[in-house]
């Protein structure tokens, strides 16, 4: 299985039963995504535990009155189709309300980041 989508699958798994904190396997590339995450709101916070083969990621979910802050996830590029788009075509979504995630020449960073500093990429997941 694709790390992100699980990623994504685990996140909005535990949303829907309202669990408090998530545990996901450790990667860079998950990590950098979680604190993205973090930075925009959409979670609580993200911490690192374990070490060497052992590591994961904690993420601390949050919810307004009964209801997740993350409405929806969708993985956008997948291993067998990739997605890829200039800087004048990337977008937010659902409106001003989400965001995408980019992998571009410069690390991972929001469409509204990359379109600021004029670097198209991959476009990994949109979460709103």
């Amino acid at each position: 299985m694709n790390p992100i989508s699980d990623l994504l699958n685990r996140i909005r798994n535990a949303q829907a039963v309202f669990h408090p904190t998530v545990e996901i396997p450790f990667s860079q590339m998950k990590f950098e995504i979680c604190q993205i995450l973090e930075k925009e709101g959409f979670i609580g916070r993200v911490e690192k535990r374990g070490k060497k083969l052992k590591k994961t990621l904690e993420l601390v979910l949050k919810y307004n009155e009964k209801e997740p802050v993350i409405s929806g996830l969708k993985l956008i590029s997948k291993p067998g189709q990739r997605a890829y788009a200039e800087a004048k075509k990337l977008r937010t979504s659902h409106g001003r309300y989400g965001i995408a995630i980019v992998s571009t020449s410069r690390g991972l960073m929001t469409s509204k980041e990359a379109r600021k500093q004029r670097i198209g990429g991959e476009i990994i997941c949109e979460v709103w």
